[in-house]
């Protein structure tokens, strides 16, 4: 098998719901939520074994109801967020909460293989992120260079900033910002910034995209119409601390420099229907990921707007003092954005793209029949970065 071929592993429910788990660094490992409404929902556990192209599962149960968001804990690999849907007096509520994995789910399962698929053990509730008067949950962030003891919870029109305690097994409000403005304002997606402390938070509504401030939860910036239909995605460049992307409705993916919102740096128009997830590669932030329903993945290279604009980290000295070697004159233009690779091996609707936590050149997408397929960024293009 060539070192580039993908890896399919099939779900037998739908899923929407896909995360990397960013405590393990060791091992590529993903997490996985199902949408079933006639059995009980679980937590898919998928390792990647690098060496022998071969997913290993392990399935846990989440009684909860069906996941539509799933977050994983910065600092403890057993612990994650959910928000899911439940029936509750005939009307359906979402909610949030924070689960445990139980500590022997590793070796319990591949002991006995048999046993674990009749009987897979249940996540631990800790506690829930809900507080009624508060509307439906539609995701939950973690700090990201957090210790794991704050999440932050979007709930129709609010964004709730939680300290969890030390155990995880109780969370309070800390603070609470609100959409204001006509109508029925309801947040769709959110992104907590990597930079500044981590005290930033990005959010979306509809077709509009808002800078929070989580220290005074007052808003720093809007960009009013990012996307001529609903936002469903945002995420930060980890090495540029002003630069954002968004994807929406409008087929569209999106680059902003949050100090000047009155137009995107770059648009990418590369997918035909809606796209539901962007993603910046953690280490190479010229790789970007987008999923769309159009079951496609599409991994783009925007160096022109990445750290390494010119192919390596660029510092000022460099530049006035120009290069002796063959890229005389190359070294002053950055090098050019492109299309890496159209996947496609999904067909349904990707709902989700993440990358692995372990191995920058590693990513997973999902599609809402509950395939999920590994796949690798090309040799060459790793090669180009690398050397």
């Amino acid at each position: 098998m060539e070192d580039d071929a993908p890896v399919i592993y099939g779900l037998e429910f739908q899923a929407r719901a896909l995360t990397a788990q960013t405590a393990e660094t060791d091992a590529i490992r993903f997490l996985v939520g199902t949408q079933s409404l006639k059995f009980d929902n679980q937590i898919h556990i998928i390792d990647f074994d690098d060496e022998n192209n071969i997913i290993n599962k392990n399935v846990l149960l989440h009684q909860a109801g069906e996941i539509w968001h799933i977050g994983a804990s910065p600092a403890d690999k057993a612990v994650l967020t959910t928000c899911y849907n439940k029936t509750s007096n005939s009307r359906v509520v979402s909610c949030a909460a924070v689960w445990r994995m139980p500590t022997d789910w590793e070796t319990a399962s591949h002991e006995s293989p048999d046993d674990t698929a009749h009987n897979p053990q249940t996540l631990e509730l800790l506690c829930h992120l809900d507080d009624s008067a508060h509307g439906n949950a539609a995701c939950v962030l973690w700090e990201p260079m957090g210790d794991g003891k704050r999440v932050i919870s979007l709930a129709d029109n609010h964004a709730l900033l939680w300290d969890l305690q030390e155990s995880s097994t109780q969370a309070t409000v800390s603070s609470t910002a609100t959409l204001e403005g006509k109508g029925q304002l309801k947040f769709n997606a959110g992104k907590w910034s990597p930079h500044h402390n981590c005290s930033q938070l990005a959010t979306a509504n509809d077709t509009v995209i808002r800078g929070w401030d989580l220290r005074t939860m007052s808003q720093i910036y809007c960009i009013e119409n990012a996307h001529g239909q609903l936002v469903r995605d945002l995420d930060f460049n980890p090495n540029r601390q002003y630069y954002m992307a968004s994807c929406g409705d409008d087929c569209k993916v999106k680059f902003w420099d949050v100090r000047n919102v009155q137009e995107p740096v770059k648009t990418l128009e590369e997918h035909s229907h809606w796209v539901w997830s962007v993603r910046y590669n953690h280490s190479h932030d010229q790789l970007v990921l987008t999923a769309s329903s159009d079951s496609r993945l599409i991994l783009s290279n925007m160096v022109s707007i990445s750290s390494e604009p010119f192919g390596h980290l660029v510092d000022d000295e460099e530049l006035s003092e120009g290069e002796d070697n063959h890229q005389d004159d190359k070294s002053k233009e950055p090098l050019k954005d492109s299309v890496v690779s159209t996947y496609e091996e999904h067909e349904d609707s990707v709902y989700a793209a993440e990358w692995s936590s372990a191995d920058p050149w590693l990513f997973a997408s999902l599609s809402y029949d509950g395939r999920l397929v590994i796949n690798r960024v090309p040799r060459a293009l790793k090669y180009r970065i690398l050397l």
